[in-house]
């Protein structure tokens, strides 16, 4: 009897041990939704390498929760919104305690709030409409700045550094985050005193830009800056046609125009005078900047190509703040320490959940390109 005993006891005490041992080995599962193809491929892309890698950093370094390891589900959703929808599900479907991803409010309206129906948060890497939190609900935590933030950056830089008092705006009607782009850069250089001279309008796949252009020549008075609120491929484009047509003023926009078309598809020789606003991290020594550049070039084999490499790098980082504060993996408590995040210190610059929007108060970068070239010109705050 007593060996019986004894032997059950055994026998359970492994059971256990063997549970445990799993439940440590269970990997923790982040469903990151990018557009991987299609017009919003050159942010996306560099997002979702930007993730893996702090994934790949965390691990490599022992995990979360006593050794757990991330694991990135990286899934295509190819620049279309049923395909958005349907990626959600599939991630939801893989047992996923947060979703990450896209570059584009849109994008973001398709899948975030399945995550929110689930009590499960749902971390934006690079969209930036500041309605986002409030649209989605307590689930919805953003990585980067607003549109409000970024917009009134650029406005002020036009207006201020290069003296431009007559504007004509672009937008690309088909997107939230262009549309919300163009309301703000308008409110803020209006208030300024300067003049909207035209507002023109495309939408998103659009290739010809011939008639904005013609419109754009006969504006009048005549305009000394066009600001263009578009996506990644209609920026490289706009740049080239206004370039080709001959007419130099100063072309100014917002994150959108991050990417490497703006100056690989005019070529560096169109490539000139743009300027956009963008996430903080070029030519910034803080140390966090410095080691990310340094091992994003060791595993991919050249340097960041955007600010999304980096947005994708902290939306992993700060989903992996939150659990290792909460202490596990369950939704609500995650949710909670997502919500009181507090100076975590992202290569993107400090992020605190204060606002009552739920968007983070932080720097916004202005980019000059001259012959195909990005500098950093300034370091925009915004007023608390």
């Amino acid at each position: 009897m007593k060996r019986t005993i004894f032997g059950t006891f055994a026998v359970l005490f492994m059971v256990g041990c063997f549970t445990a041992a799993s439940m440590a080995a269970e990997p923790i599962k982040l469903g990151a939704l990018y557009n991987l193809t299609g017009g919003m491929s050159s942010i996306d892309a560099p997002s979702l390498n930007g993730a893996k890698l702090k994934a790949k950093l965390i691990n490599e370094s022992g995990g979360l929760l006593g050794g757990r390891m991330l694991e990135v589900i990286g899934i295509d959703t190819k620049t279309d919104q049923k395909a958005t929808a349907t990626g959600a599900k599939k991630a939801l479907s893989q047992g996923v305690v947060a979703g990450l991803g896209y570059g584009d409010t849109t994008f973001v309206m398709a899948s975030a709030p399945l995550f929110q129906a689930k009590g499960i948060p749902f971390v934006t890497s690079g969209a930036t409409h500041p309605e986002l939190p409030k649209w989605v609900g307590d689930c919805m935590f953003m990585t980067p700045f607003g549109d409000d933030d970024q917009s009134f950056a650029i406005a002020d830089f036009a207006y201020n550094k290069l003296k431009a008092r007559n504007v004509v705006v672009w937008t690309d009607n088909s997107m939230d985050f262009t549309k919300a782009l163009s309301k703000f850069f308008k409110q803020r250089f209006q208030e300024l005193g300067g003049k909207l001279v035209l507002e023109d309008f495309f939408m998103m796949g659009d290739k010809d830009f011939s008639a904005q252009i013609a419109r754009l020549k006969a504006a009048s008075p005549k305009p000394d800056a066009v600001f263009i609120s578009a996506i990644p491929n209609e920026a490289g484009l706009t740049v080239k046609q206004i370039r080709e047509a001959g007419l130099s003023l100063a072309i100014v926009s917002g994150d959108g125009f991050d990417t490497e078309l703006v100056s690989t598809v005019p070529g560096p020789k169109l490539a000139n005078d743009v300027y956009f606003s963008t996430h903080t991290y070029r030519e910034d020594p803080r140390p966090e900047v410095v080691a990310f550049i340094e091992a994003y070039e060791k595993e991919y084999g050249r340097p960041p190509e955007n600010a999304f490499a980096p947005l994708g790098f902290d939306a992993v980082g700060l989903i992996a703040d939150a659990i290792t504060r909460a202490g596990t993996t369950e939704k609500s408590a995650l949710k909670k320490a997502l919500a009181a995040t507090m100076g975590y210190k992202a290569v993107t610059g400090e992020i605190s959940y204060t606002r009552p929007s739920g968007v983070p108060m932080k720097a916004v970068a202005i980019i000059g390109v001259k012959n195909g070239k990005y500098d950093l010109l300034e370091t925009w705050v915004p007023e608390k």
